[in-house]
Parts: C-alpha cells; structure tokens; sequence
C-alpha cells in the first residue's frame, strides 16, 4: 500500500533477493500493474479486472473447443461514468525489437495480439467492447515510448513505464 518498488540501490528495508527468472519478472510487473490501478483507481466508477475473452466463432467442428486457444488478458479496466474500456497487455521485454535492416519495429505479434482482442469482441453484445482502446505496455528500458494509433476504431497506445519514477509519475 506505500506504493514502493522493490529496486537494486540500498534502501531503508532489506528485501529478499528476487528470482531473476524471465516468466517469474512478467508475472511479477503483469502483477504490478493491475494492483496499481486496482488500488488507485476509484471504485465505483472503475472496475480493473482480467477476464477470458470469447473467440466469436462459427460453425465450429467437435474438436475445436480442444485445440482452440482461449483469450486471456492482462489487464481490463472499465470506466462505469464515461463507459469506455481500456485492455492493457504487459510485456516484460523492450517496446522496440531488431527489424529487417537493423531498423527497430515495434513487435508485429503484440500488435496481432492486442488487436485480436479488440476487434474479437465488438459484436460481443458488450456495448463496452465496440471502442475499446488497448494498450501494449512495456517497462521503460532507457527508451521512453508514448506512441499511439487507430486501427479500425480502436485506439491503440504503445507505452513504457520508468518503474522507477515516483508513484504519482507513473
């Protein structure tokens, strides 16, 4: 509830030494995160949730439902008042990623992926779900990024977060 983060630099508390396991760090910002806004955010205007989305298919054959790869997301956060959504994925990994010339990209399979989710949903029943905006964040890593577009009605934000800005920066 202080809001800290654990960091490398000596301090007034002595935490144990975190498991530098790649999978363990996403779960642990993934975590972060959605705690952040859970416990920020005011309820009952703001609901911060990560639900299973519905692929909405069609004429599905008797053994799709066991090969078919549900929809979980990170992070959804609903504005009752304004009602708008907003998805937000996490990635432990830097925003830009090596392309073809050396030329930094942003990662086209996170672009697929919070796309799916966005326009997957709009016909969902959902009045929510039809402008949703999403979010690809990733922790800061010398790069700051504040870049955003629309794609087909949905806004789409890619962000960095200096975790080690002051609570109320972030």
């Amino acid at each position: 509830f202080d809001l800290g983060l654990p960091t490398e630099e000596a301090g007034s508390r002595a935490l144990p030494a975190p498991d530098r396991d790649e999978g363990w760090m996403r779960t642990l910002f993934e975590a972060a995160v959605a705690g952040f806004y859970e416990f920020t955010l005011p309820k009952p205007q703001w609901c911060v949730s990560s639900p299973w989305l519905k692929w909405p298919i069609e004429g599905a054959t008797g053994g799709i439902d066991a090969i078919l790869p549900g929809m979980k997301t990170d992070i959804v956060i609903d504005d009752r008042i304004r009602a708008r959504r907003i998805i937000i994925d996490t990635k432990f990994t830097s925003i830009l990623k090596p392309g073809r010339w050396d030329k930094e990209r942003l990662s086209s399979g996170y672009i697929y992926q919070i796309y799916a989710y966005l326009r997957s949903q709009e016909d969902s029943g959902d009045p929510l779900a039809r402008n949703a905006t999403g979010i690809l964040l990733h922790p800061s890593t010398g790069l700051s990024v504040q870049e955003s577009v629309t794609i087909q009605g949905h806004r789409i934000i890619f962000a960095t977060v200096d975790l080690a800005a002051p609570s109320l920066e972030i």
